[in-house]
């Protein structure tokens, strides 16, 4: 890894850190992430010359709120600093600041950022927006992928939530238990979020966002950590734990996509499995299902098949159905659609896809299943029309990649198939 690259993944995995920190101190949004970046800037020139901190969170912190107390100072100009209630007194010593990060509980300065962003003020979508923008980093096209929206939208969600934030005047410390009982879904959401982030990527990007979902997994076991008994962080945890336990096989030497029942499953972490699989049976017999518990199981029944045959798909369906009810999406529906097509043949996929073209008329998944429907049916123009829509939709070569590879794949299996002559 160069030194900017080091720089650049150190800085990121501090960030939630350090942001939730200077927001402790400064209890504004936009002067803490002004001293994020400002401290951000000095590192660049800081750390090449006299090498890497013991710890890079806690000098972003250190430096960060030297940096926001001075641009206090600047536009006061003469005027008095203000009281000690609104600037944290913390002490200047960079191991004590060290100590503090990951304490335990809710004094974890990351859950209290969490549940500052996810007030309920404001509505959900922006509560995720801006924790994302806000504890992850995440440029505003990042966030407005992963709500299907466009960019400018999403800009919009986000200055108005940060704004909300402001003027409702949120109290910048962590919540009661009540509260955050209340504040839960949204930040479990938050998470799941940051997930697929880091999840969503293409084989050359894959170790650079690789962070995310650790980061994603650290911040759910947080959340698990402070509420023991909820099955439905059990199960946010279970699915990712499952999800991220796969990519070391996600991807080809040449950075493309594997399928995942072409995927070499001895690489797969047992270890995260493991766990993964121990928290599903754990939350179930809580016997209060929820939409991660859901999901977390659909992917234990991949996580349990020594091989792609062996996947009970009439199960992952029944799971889809029931996912369908607590949590009705056009996109639930397409997954499902993938375990019809195993169960009960590509006709009755199609027919379940055909009605949410409107909905998903740009999102790539979509066109790329509706041509593999198509292909295995044997009407191979309406296939290539609906391949060239889900390339057109590609967001990055990894999955333009994947369609062509899926049209060759399809191409040589209908090439092997015998011609049925038709009676005459």
């Amino acid at each position: 890894m160069t030194e900017l690259a080091w720089i650049s993944n150190a800085i990121s995995n501090a960030r939630p850190q350090a942001m939730g920190a200077l927001l402790r101190y400064f209890r504004d949004l936009d002067a803490a992430e002004e001293a994020f970046q400002d401290a951000c800037l000095r590192a660049l020139n800081n750390w090449p010359k006299n090498g890497p901190p013991r710890d890079p969170a806690a000098w972003l912190i250190f430096v960060g709120r030297n940096s926001g107390i001075d641009a206090v100072r600047k536009r006061a100009k003469q005027a008095p600093m203000p009281e000690e209630d609104q600037v944290s007194d913390l002490e200047d010593a960079e191991s004590d600041m060290a100590e503090r990060l990951d304490g335990a509980h809710y004094r974890d300065d990351i859950l209290r950022l969490l549940f500052i962003c996810c007030h309920p003020d404001l509505p959900a979508t922006q509560q995720i927006a801006v924790a994302l923008r806000i504890v992850s980093g995440l440029t505003v096209k990042q966030i407005a992928r992963a709500f299907l929206v466009g960019e400018s939208a999403m800009e919009q969600r986000i200055t108005r939530a940060k704004a909300r934030i402001a003027d409702a005047g949120v109290p910048f410390e962590t919540p009661g238990a009540v509260e955050r009982s209340e504040r839960l879904a949204a930040v479990a959401a938050m998470v799941y979020l940051i997930f697929n982030e880091g999840y969503s990527t293409n084989g050359g990007e894959a170790p650079a966002r690789a962070p995310l979902c650790e980061e994603a997994i650290r911040l759910a076991r947080l959340l698990l950590r402070l509420f023991q008994a909820e099955p439905e962080i059990m199960g946010l945890t279970a699915l990712l734990l499952l999800q991220h336990a796969r990519a070391p096989a996600r991807f080809d030497e040449n950075g493309e996509i594997v399928l995942l029942e072409d995927q070499d499953r001895s690489l797969w972490s047992r270890k995260m499995i493991d766990e993964g699989l121990a928290l599903v049976d754990k939350a179930l017999r809580h016997r209060k299902p929820g939409p991660y518990q859901v999901q977390a199981a659909i992917a234990a029944l991949h996580a349990r098949a020594a091989v792609a045959e062996d996947t009970d798909w009439t199960e992952i369906d029944l799971l889809y159905g029931l996912l369908e009810q607590m949590q009705p999406s056009p996109v639930v529906t397409l997954n499902r659609a993938v375990a019809v097509s195993k169960v009960k043949g590509a006709e009755a996929a199609l027919a379940m896809i055909e009605p949410l073209e409107e909905r998903l008329s740009g999102y790539f998944h979509f066109f790329g299943l509706r041509g593999g429907l198509l292909m295995q049916l044997g009407r191979n123009e309406e296939a290539r029309v609906a391949f060239d829509r889900a390339i057109a939709l590609a967001n990055t070569a990894a999955e333009a990649a994947h369609i062509r590879m899926h049209i060759d794949r399809l191409i040589k299996e209908s090439a092997r198939k015998p011609t049925i002559q038709k009676a005459r």
